[in-house]
């Protein structure tokens, strides 16, 4: 069949070279009847040979209409990223005037996702058939994937603006500014910028914004310039504050600016007006004396001018107090613990701090505590906005934690509040993050957007695959058609441009390749494939270097996905990557594709090599019984789950040593979830032979570390299978069947047990919770030694926790009125004879938790304990214990209470 179809496009093609088709003799149909034929080739599968003819064809006939067509349709329904055929066939028929063709190829290529040059072809040909509706359509999707066409961004916020939609005008006239900047052309941006002021001057946020971008695109003179434009409209309004604001932001570009200087003092003398110290403060800073610095001058009116009758002020010691009076240079202000106190002007603005109404240390002077935590509690959002504002508007939740806690909220309500405050901080369009520093809070006087937090967040942040989460959060909910997307996506693009491949290029070059299948417009010009980039990485130790150190999970997905699709030996580099990603499916793959005795070797590396490859063993081991392939390993379980037990002791020792203690002890943990919560030891020794038995519980024996209850619990249940059973190294003897299951323990020690695992729960978990809070506020947690100490320390409490929790479960209270006498048991008092030093010994039978063995008090789950166990009075004893010879007499037994 595919042989058909390459015949009949062959001769379609001869054909056409043959009888020279004129271009007046082409009609849209003819492109329907060639993609009903390029139909036939995807149904097929003959893509490639088919592109293949139609490339050499072009070769010596470069203007084959239906090559190009066949070949460019093909090239675009593979994703490739090649337009440059149908590209070549609009260029043809625009040059000769056929419109309605023109037209229908560049629909044909959009069908396949947006492309600038189409749209602006098609746009084009709207214009010229006056369909001005369809063309506007066209032009609103040209400026969402043509990030560089500025012009057509105003036509559409004009024709917005004559329609009267404002917002929307005043979005696409900020889209077009932007764009105008980047290309540096000041007229098109001081005509925008004007246009702005008309219709939106109060979001100064955004001035400010472009006002910078300038600065640092163009020049200085030009911000100021602009400012210059935009400050009159606050002074008409008797805006004075926002005015002030815009005349410093010039003097922050130029300080000798005599022009700005002179108008600062203007607004001051409006601003302040009715205090009754202006001209004097005027004066005393030389505001308008052109020798002083400008900042200076200003910094020191401000400072004199917050010094008048009724305003609050702050002092070190003494706290808040609110200024009585003024006379000449003597200042009387009210403290909280100083009433009626004088001081010199001069004093006054070197040791105190002014204070607006609605600071946060004003409100808890002048509010009672009842009312202000009443409103805090209630009123989440203005608390954060008093807080912040108090403190230039910038506040980390360290910072806010200071402020009311403990002075307003107590430990346990500010866990409950901070909890919600970092919602509202996260998601309330009022609040922002400052631009160099994620975890500093800032209120906005106009909301912002959620495009523009995720921006600011995304250029604080410093860790490649944090900025990766960000961008994909952005993409979630927003399109790629804005400005701030593509300021974020060219940090990934800027990877490419390296010589060397490490994780962050290959994850940019995944990541970028990923998006563009979706979006083509997005594609910076890549050329190169995958196996460029993977074959610049160099052996095959340096993938797994690079696969190591990628974070992403999808991505380490999506770089296996790329190996088996772009690479002849694959199977390689999965078999090596398999110990680090441990993902069933590369096994799924290597076992369908013919590569099991790759899987035997593998696993039987693993099993055999465990200590090296101790995640993968769990793995493995946890897997095992699910999975085909395990069945056909010359592996006994029994193999499994010995090493097992040998790697739990050795974790043990491990965490003990502090030898990489995080995450050996999370190996130990897991190890102990499969061999005994999930009961897979216990399933497996009581559905095995003695032999196997008595090996896997003499290995068990000897892990020091492990619980002794599960030792016994575990021995109670082999003696009821194999009731005369022997264990390596033991005598055995009926001691083990004497004692039940669980702990046996004294009253008084278990009501000790549930008060320290009272104590834990609700004095040390609290405290710590507390100490990694205040260290997650320091910002940074991958170079915060406080938050790891706090986080190492949190897991050792969550360990004591869960193993208070189970010992108090299994406990057991003694009860002696039911002590048998008659043989040693939990409870009893011992009298033994040493039969190697003929002297008399007592011991007192007891529980882990009584232990005491400088006292003679003995735990009957010890070695020594549990080889007394189930003797009567005169028994002799005799057993080994750490290479040590143990003879004893049993002389009496009588109960301890």
């Amino acid at each position: 069949m595919s042989e058909n179809i390459i015949n009949k496009i062959e001769n379609l093609l001869n054909e056409e070279k043959w009888t020279r088709a004129t271009l007046s003799n082409y009609t849209i149909a003819n492109f329907q009847d060639l993609d009903e034929l390029i139909k036939e080739v995807i149904t097929n599968e003959s893509e490639n040979e088919v592109k293949q003819l139609c490339d050499e064809h072009l070769e010596h006939t470069k203007n084959s209409i239906i090559a190009l067509y066949i070949a460019g349709v093909i090239a675009l329904n593979r994703q490739l990223v090649d337009d440059s055929n149908l590209l070549m066939l609009i260029k043809i028929f625009s040059d000769n005037h056929k419109v309605n063709i023109v037209e229908y190829l560049s629909n044909r290529i959009l069908e396949f996702g947006e492309n600038k040059y189409a749209l602006r072809v098609l746009a084009d040909c709207y214009d010229t058939e006056n369909q001005q509706d369809e063309k506007i359509k066209i032009w609103e999707r040209l400026v969402r994937v043509d990030y560089e066409e500025a012009e057509i961004v105003r036509q559409l916020a004009e024709i917005e603006e004559e329609n009267g939609k404002k917002e929307a005008a005043v979005s696409l006239y900020k889209k077009a500014i932007h764009r105008y900047i980047n290309k540096k052309l000041y007229n098109n941006v001081r005509e925008t910028w004007n246009k702005l002021i008309e219709l939106s001057s109060e979001d100064l946020e955004f001035f400010f914004l472009v006002e910078k971008k300038i600065a640092k695109t163009l020049n200085s003179e030009k911000s100021i310039d602009l400012l210059e434009e935009l400050y009159p409209v606050f002074t008409e309004k008797e805006d004075w504050d926002t005015a002030i604001v815009i005349i410093k932001r010039i003097l922050k570009y130029d300080i000798r600016n005599d022009w700005a200087r002179k108008q600062i003092t203007k607004c001051f003398r409006n601003k302040y007006a009715d205090h009754s110290q202006l001209e004097e403060y005027i004066k005393i800073s030389n505001l308008n004396d052109r020798w002083r610095n400008a900042a200076e001058a200003i910094a020191d009116f401000e400072k004199h001018i917050s010094f008048d009758a009724g305003n609050f002020v702050s002092h070190k010691s003494w706290g808040v107090g609110i200024i009585k009076s003024i006379d000449d240079d003597t200042i009387v202000i009210d403290f909280v613990k100083k009433r009626g106190h004088s001081m010199s002007l001069k004093m006054a603005v070197s040791s105190l701090q002014s204070l607006p109404k609605s600071h946060i240390w004003v409100l808890k002077s002048v509010w009672t505590k009842e009312k202000l935590k009443s409103r805090i509690k209630k009123d989440i959002p203005w608390a954060l906005k008093i807080i912040i504002r108090s403190f230039n508007n910038s506040a980390d939740m360290k910072k806010i934690k200071s402020e009311i806690v403990p002075s307003i909220l107590t430990p346990g309500e500010w866990s409950t509040w901070s909890t919600e405050a970092r919602k509202i901080l996260k998601t309330d369009s009022a609040f922002g993050n400052m631009p160099d520093k994620a975890d500093q809070y800032l209120v906005r006087d106009k909301p912002i957007s959620f495009e523009e937090k995720t921006s600011n967040k995304f250029k604080a942040e410093t860790d490649f695959f944090d900025k990766l989460q960000t961008i994909n959060e952005f993409l979630d909910d927003s399109e790629p058609d804005s400005d701030y997307f593509l300021d974020m996506f060219n940090y990934f693009t800027s990877f490419l441009k390296a010589a060397n491949v490490n994780e962050h290029v290959l994850c940019s070059f995944l990541f970028v390749q990923k998006l563009i299948k979706t979006y083509p417009f997005l594609n910076p010009g890549i050329t190169y494939g995958f196996k460029d980039v993977f074959d610049d990485i160099g052996e095959i130790e340096e993938v797994e270097n690079v696969f190591k150190k990628i974070e992403s999970a999808e991505l380490r997905r999506d770089f296996l996905l790329q190996i088996k699709k772009n690479i002849e030996n694959w199977h390689e580099y999965y078999v090596r990557l398999f110990p680090i990603s441990l993902s069933r499916q590369i096994l799924v793959d290597l076992d369908t594709n013919g590569y099991s005795s790759e899987i035997n070797k593998l696993i039987s590396e693993i099993v055999n090599h465990y200590r090296e490859y101790r995640e993968a063993f769990i793995w493995v081991a946890k897997n095992a019984k699910e999975d085909n392939w395990f069945s056909r390993l010359d592996i006994r379980y029994e193999k499994i789950l010995i090493n097992m037990i040998h790697l739990l002791d050795i974790t043990f020792r491990d965490v003990s040593t502090k030898k990489y203690a995080a995450a050996n002890r999370k190996i130990n943990r897991s190890i102990s979830t499969f061999l005994f919560k999930e009961n897979t030891l216990e399933e497996f020794i009581l559905n095995s032979n003695e032999d196997s038995v008595t090996r896997l519980y003499s290995l068990l024996q000897d892990v020091k570390d492990l619980d002794p209850s599960i030792k016994i619990d575990l021995k109670q249940k082999i003696i009821e299978k194999f009731p005369g059973i022997q264990f390596y190294g033991k005598q055995q003897t009926e001691s083990v069947s004497s004692v039940n299951r669980g702990i046996f323990c004294l009253e008084e020690s278990l009501v000790a047990k549930k008060k320290e695992l009272k104590h834990i729960l609700e004095v040390e978990v609290p405290k710590n919770s507390k100490e990694i809070g205040v260290a997650i506020e320091m910002g940074d947690l991958k170079e915060n030694a406080e938050y790891k100490a706090g986080k190492e320390k949190q897991e050792a409490l969550n360990i004591a926790v869960g193993r208070l929790k189970e010992e108090i479960e299994k406990a057991k209270i003694f009860d002696f009125k039911n002590s048998d006498t008659s043989k040693v048991s939990f409870g009893m008092k011992v009298a033994l004879e040493n039969l190697k030093t003929n002297e008399n010994e007592s011991f007192t039978i007891l529980g882990p938790w009584e232990s005491d063995p400088s006292n003679n008090v003995i735990s009957y789950l010890s070695p020594f304990g549990n080889e007394l166990l189930g003797a009567k009075a005169g028994n002799e004893l005799s057993f080994v214990i750490n290479e040590r010879v143990f003879n004893y007499k049993v002389l009496s037994i009588e109960s301890y209470k």
